[in-house]
């Protein structure tokens, strides 16, 4: 890994705040969408108002019992994070469902204590980690990856072929400080791939 990548590695996640998941081409980037994306603009923006209405109208309803993240891929939404119930486990998720333009909820939210801050910045770091991977990575187009990160589990996010996932997860399960990879993947087909791809000149 060069020098040059983990810095804007390390340039991206320091950007973030303590709580903030990782994105690597996601939705904002300085407030901006980005324009590599295999989503469609409307999902991209179907994703953004997904976060922001699931997060909010589940600490609304459930306040300090939760330290949660809200992501949305292409409609798919992954909750992470810690509840301080079964119950409220259960509530967020049906919370998120419940909100226009979701097709699934990944409900990845553990029952246990909030997690520390020291915690959450070795999350960070390991997220800086995966992030740089997949860059140079020269089979795998980084863009199309979300990383979250939450007590050294990774989450990925994409719309991906079943060739780019498994690669991906095979990588990152080798990272220093990664627990466990768990696939959220929107899977598309080889020939989904290729028709996504911009024509060539």
């Amino acid at each position: 890994m060069n020098y040059r990548t983990l810095a804007l590695a390390l340039a991206a996640a320091l950007s973030l705040n303590a709580c903030a998941p990782l994105i690597i081409g996601g939705a904002m980037v300085g407030g901006a969408m980005v324009a590599v994306d295999r989503r469609s603009s409307g999902a991209q923006i179907d994703d953004q108002a997904i976060q922001l209405k699931a997060a909010s109208r589940i600490k609304d309803q459930l306040g300090d019992k939760i330290h949660l993240d809200v992501n949305s891929y292409n409609r798919i939404v992954l909750l992470s994070g810690e509840v301080n119930s079964e119950a409220a486990r259960e509530q967020a998720g049906q919370i998120a469902k419940g909100v226009d333009n979701v097709s699934q909820v990944l409900n990845e939210l553990d029952v246990m204590p909030a997690s520390s801050l020291s915690t959450r910045a070795n999350d960070t770091l390991v997220a800086t980690k995966v992030k740089a991977t997949l860059v140079d990575t020269k089979d795998l187009i980084s863009s199309a990856f979300d990383v979250v990160v939450q007590r050294g589990n990774v989450y990925l996010m994409g719309r991906v072929t079943e060739r780019e996932a498994q690669r991906a997860a095979d990588l990152i399960r080798t990272i220093s400080g990664v627990k466990r990879v768990v696939r959220c993947f929107d899977i598309i087909t080889e020939a989904q791939l290729d028709d996504l791809q911009p024509p060539k000149k």
